[in-house]
């Protein structure tokens, strides 16, 4: 366009006429460069910050006959309006765990298990308590929510526990599809599945009976702490060659165990322990969300086993 006819046309429209020959010019790219435009940052800003509440909203359309009537996966503590500004998803919202997030910036946190010590997360016998009242002193200061994501994420279809598990271990292709904790693998001594459990879900440590040399082909997999009842129907009614699990009660499983193996069958018992079961769900849960909300970084931190082995 000439001076001469700019002179006759509105400054805003030919001023919106350049820009459009600008970028036909440089390209979307070059113009991206350029120092002050604040083109690049605009584009690349959320149109919206997404609310705590609105992210759990994102994430319970993808589960079954969500929201719940009952259920523990409530929010803990927080503001569940409040912007977030990062996500950290974790086994257990540790004291660690929360100091980890504040550090990173993040002030959101997904945590598969309770806050406050028991199930419910129910408060109201911790209301004097000093180890309560520091955590949750340290939530306020922080500005952190804390949202538990149990019965929804084993409702996922595929359960997102059992996926991460599977994923780790590289087990994937030998779930029974109608029988989701029941898979088979190439035939493999109990020795090899426990020196690989331990080198993939970096477990120091791990409780069995059997023998280390008998070859296991169909597996019975229940992490976490599934219950003595479902842990031993699952024998009954698969009669696997292994059964893994995250934790038990010591007079339970175990004992049938001893007592299926001393009436001459073979099925053996791996105890991984409950977190370590587990938390692969979690690190799942991350790589599912992320590309979600690509404008929100999700990082997972591990809350790591509370036991040390002397």
């Amino acid at each position: 366009m000439s001076d001469q006819s700019r002179t006759n046309v509105p400054q805003t429209i030919w001023q919106r006429r350049e820009f459009v020959n600008t970028i036909s010019t440089l390209g979307a790219s070059a113009l991206l460069m350029v120092p002050g435009s604040g083109i690049a940052s605009d584009l690349f800003l959320p149109k919206q910050n997404m609310t705590a509440q609105q992210v759990i909203d994102l994430i319970l359309k993808s589960i079954p006959g969500a929201p719940f009537k009952q259920t523990v996966d409530t929010i803990k503590s927080g503001d569940p309006n409040q912007p977030v500004k990062g996500i950290v998803t974790t086994m257990f919202a540790t004291v660690d765990v929360i100091e980890k997030t504040a550090k990173a910036g993040a002030n959101f946190i997904i945590a598969h298990e309770p806050t406050f010590y028991n199930h419910q997360d129910d408060t109201k016998w911790l209301e004097n308590d000093e180890v309560y009242k520091y955590k949750a002193a340290l939530l306020e200061k922080h500005k952190i929510v804390v949202w538990r994501f149990h019965d929804y994420i084993h409702a996922h279809k595929p359960d997102g526990v059992m996926a991460g598990l599977l994923t780790a271990l590289g087990w994937e292709k030998g779930v029974d599809p109608q029988k989701p904790y029941l898979l088979t693998i190439p035939s493999t001594s109990l020795g090899s599945i426990i020196d690989l459990t331990k080198k993939k879900l970096n477990i120091a440590h791990l409780r069995y009976i059997g023998d280390k040399n008998q070859s296991c082909s169909r597996i019975s997999f229940i992490p976490g702490a599934a219950g003595g009842k479902t842990q031993m129907n699952a024998i009954a009614t698969e009669k696997p060659d292994l059964l893994i699990i995250g934790e038990l009660e010591e007079w339970e499983t175990s004992e049938y165990v001893r007592d299926l193996r001393a009436s001459g069958a073979k099925t053996s018992l791996l105890v991984l322990g409950h977190i370590v079961s587990e938390e692969p769900g979690l690190e799942w849960l991350m790589t599912w969300l992320q590309p979600q909300i690509p404008s929100i970084k999700v990082t997972h931190i591990s809350s790591g086993d509370a036991f040390s082995w002397a």
